[in-house]
């Protein structure tokens, strides 16, 4: 049942009469909350972690739905989903793992919309106090990289398949030489550098607008990008409520949402990204991580 809550505000009038004096008065405004007193479960893949946040917030203090999110690795959260037969709406970190929930029938196809575009980059601390510059200085000795984990994080996947195709024998070698470690989602990619436990990762762009303070981005080279990753949205099959699991995506892909994640630098468009790569790159789309790199 639809709901209106009632917001009176008292507004000073001010008007003339013939005697000069002041005038105030009551103005009885209706907003409209259909949801309040509602709930939504969200998975959330950590790649959209702070504006996510800050969106949910507003959201919720302006129709008064409640809203859990459960954030984490695209494929971590979506097995969670799977595993518990709950949840209204999966929002990962890139195409590659929404496509697997479409194949799943984990969601509804034609509910899917794509909300913002990302760009691989190098990340490092802040000054880039090992003057990383490109993909190739992470081979060199004495420098601790680390990457997502690719078997059940977007951006661990996104890296893999960077490095698979730009680096030879060799410079693997190297590279994992110098690999510490796995991260377990997005964000814990991002703290990898802020809290200095190691000198580079391979992330994305907007990492740096997460902690400016701490985290600097270094661009791949244009030939070294292999495609420009999206975040999508889509409703979950297992919601009891689809009208208002689609009145939040909505949210987030309208006007309130995309100056949020505007304040974060997500680009808005593919050619946007296309703009900061300098160059044509294939639009999301599905990689299968080797099986080499699935057991670190």
């Amino acid at each position: 049942m639809k709901k209106v809550a009632l917001l009176i505000l008292s507004v000073a009038l001010f008007a003339c009469s013939n005697n000069k004096s002041e005038q105030t008065d009551s103005v009885e405004i209706k907003v409209e909350k259909p949801y309040e007193g509602q709930n939504l479960l969200i998975y959330v893949g950590a790649a959209s972690k702070p504006p996510t946040e800050e969106i949910v917030e507003q959201f919720q203090q302006e129709t008064g739905v409640t809203v859990e999110t459960i954030f984490g690795g695209s494929g971590y959260v979506m097995s969670q989903m799977k595993l518990s037969g709950k949840g209204d709406i999966y929002f990962p970190g890139s195409s590659d793992y929404m496509e697997i929930a479409k194949r799943e029938n984990l969601v509804y196809p034609e509910t899917e919309k794509q909300v913002v575009y990302l760009v691989n980059a190098i990340n490092v601390q802040n000054g880039n106090p090992k003057n990383i510059k490109s993909l190739k200085d992470l081979c060199k000795p004495g420098i601790k990289v680390a990457i997502a984990n690719p078997e059940g994080v977007c951006v661990g996947a996104y890296a893999v398949e960077i490095l698979e195709k730009n680096l030879n024998e060799n410079e693997m070698k190297q590279f994992k030489n110098n690999l510490s470690n796995y991260t377990e989602s997005c964000d814990k990619t991002a703290s990898a550098i802020a809290l200095k436990t190691v000198d580079a990762v391979i992330g994305w762009s907007v990492f740096q607008y997460w902690n400016p303070e701490e985290i600097e981005t270094i661009p791949l080279q244009p030939n070294e990008i292999i495609r420009i990753g999206y975040i999508p949205i889509a409703i979950s099959t297992s919601t009891k409520n689809k009208e208002l699991a689609q009145y939040f995506i909505d949210y987030v892909t309208g006007e309130k949402g995309k100056a949020i994640f505007k304040k974060y630098s997500y680009f808005a468009t593919a050619d946007e990204a296309k703009q900061f790569i300098g160059a044509e790159k294939p639009i999301g789309g599905e990689y299968v991580v080797p099986e080499n790199w699935l057991s670190k």
